[in-house]
């Protein structure tokens, strides 16, 4: 076995981790399944491992404490400057997700009104529309005919999205908006995985794609524009407040700036939870039981408004299950602007790229019993907190958590209420890792009425 060295080109080695020649044999892996690569080096060297790689010094941190100071503790100290937050912003610009500090810490308290409480209650309105309409196509199928969870849930979700946050009906352009969103996706995760990309303007065919990706979205947010010009404003929606929020200066978000907070929200706003709910399905397929017991919750929580959520413990559990295990924002890096020393002893330089993966940290056996079975009763008893972050967690938390859990709880709560799925195969699909987990070639289940 090699000796691990000192140093890589004058930066210390501080933790455990492979050596280049290692490296170099995982960097198909690396390419195609990174949680694969992630979770065997983890399992390999440890809750801290340094990679051989000099510049920019990094490390994939799994340990609990060190997650939380890092995240948390002393969240001040780590920026989103990193090279998977720059790709993102090739699709979604500087919106909240993809900002660092200066940007986001202007913006943020513009944003969060539309996310408070009482903003949440038109989301249930919407939910409940839905659902409706899924409702309504899944009444029509066959018995027990296959369909692509995946698919229904990309585009329920991208409906309350639009109808929610902006006041439109975004289901008409509902394809081409997905496909964009994947497309753009797509180029994003291709540039994070590799250190050297070609420039934008350089035309490769993925610079092509990327190109028309963000034309699309564009489209979709100048049709937001511009309807809100030709209704007026008042609808309270949170076009309206990107368009009255003043920061402390009373200076207003310019135009690529609302630009950019829509098409995050387009972007993350409907992937994230349409990629959870495929991975329910998914699951549920496999119990029966746990979907006769959704469904007798859904049955004594009606009329449904946000109040619901608190009667569908289970419900809710099993979507927090599903985030444990296939959490949809699966990889979280951060940038150390100084020197750090993290609680499991090990020294950080100044500079240091850090890797969190909630899909690791989900897994760690030290915080969850039988951490790979999908078990939704573990979340209807307590359980640590810290070691659950599906949305991030520290000032970083994402902004639309609350919105999520709505959204998720209540549109699953809604149709298992009235279908039931079984499953086509006794093996669940290969976890794609895009920007989120997807299900490999979609989620197929049979769904019938119950």
């Amino acid at each position: 076995m090699s000796k691990r060295p000192t140093s890589f080109l004058g930066t210390p080695v501080t933790a455990p981790g492979p050596l280049g020649p290692e490296m170099m044999s995982a960097i198909r892996t690396i390419r195609h399944d990174p949680l694969a690569f992630l979770t065997d080096t983890w399992r390999r060297y440890g809750d801290v491992v340094q990679f051989p790689i000099p510049r920019p010094p990094t490390y994939l941190v799994n340990d609990p404490e060190s997650v939380r100071h890092v995240l948390v503790g002393n969240a001040r100290n780590y920026g989103k400057s990193t090279i998977q937050y720059q790709a993102l912003a090739l699709v979604t610009g500087e919106g909240l997700l993809s900002a660092d500090t200066r940007r986001w810490r202007r913006q943020r308290p513009m944003v969060q009104p539309a996310f408070h409480h009482e903003t949440l209650d038109a989301v249930v309105d919407t939910v409940v529309h839905t659902a409706d309409a899924v409702t309504g196509e899944w009444s029509s199928l066959r018995p027990s005919e296959v369909i692509d969870a995946d698919a229904y849930m990309m585009h329920a979700a991208l409906e309350v999205v639009g109808r929610s946050l902006f006041g439109s009906d975004l289901s008409g352009d509902a394809a081409r908006i997905t496909a964009a969103t994947l497309a753009g996706l797509e180029v994003v995760i291709k540039r994070a995985r590799v250190p050297i990309s070609p420039p934008r303007w350089l035309p490769t065919p993925a610079n092509r794609t990327l190109m028309r990706a963000r034309a699309d979205l564009d489209d979709a947010v100048a049709g937001i524009l511009a309807e809100r010009t030709r209704t007026g404003q008042g609808a309270g929606d949170m076009l309206d407040l990107l368009i009255a929020a003043r920061d402390d200066r009373g200076v207003g978000l310019t135009p690529q700036e609302i630009r950019d907070e829509i098409v995050t929200f387009i972007v993350a706003g409907h992937e994230t939870v349409a990629s959870a709910l495929a991975w329910a399905w998914l699951f549920l397929a496999q119990h029966p039981d746990m979907q006769d017991r959704i469904a007798e919750e859904a049955g004594a929580a009606r009329p449904w408004t946000r109040a619901s959520i608190a009667k569908l413990p289970f419900t809710r559990a099993v979507f927090d299950e599903t985030m444990r295990l296939y959490p949809p924002a699966w990889v979280i890096t951060r940038r150390a602007r100084d020197a750090d020393h993290l609680p499991c002893d090990v020294s950080l330089p100044a500079g240091a790229l850090i890797i969190v993966s909630p899909y690791l940290l989900h897994r760690h056996p030290r915080m969850w019993s039988d951490p790979e079975v999908f078990r939704p009763e573990r979340f209807l008893a307590p359980y640590e907190r810290d070691a659950f972050i599906p949305f991030g967690a520290g000032p970083r938390l994402c902004i639309g958590r609350d919105f999520a859990y709505v959204e998720g709880v209540l549109m699953l709560a809604m149709l298992v209420e009235f279908f039931r799925a079984t499953p086509t195969s006794d093996r669940l699909p290969w976890a794609d890792p895009q920007v989120t987990i997807r299900p490999h070639g979609g989620a197929p289940v049979h769904i019938s009425r119950r």
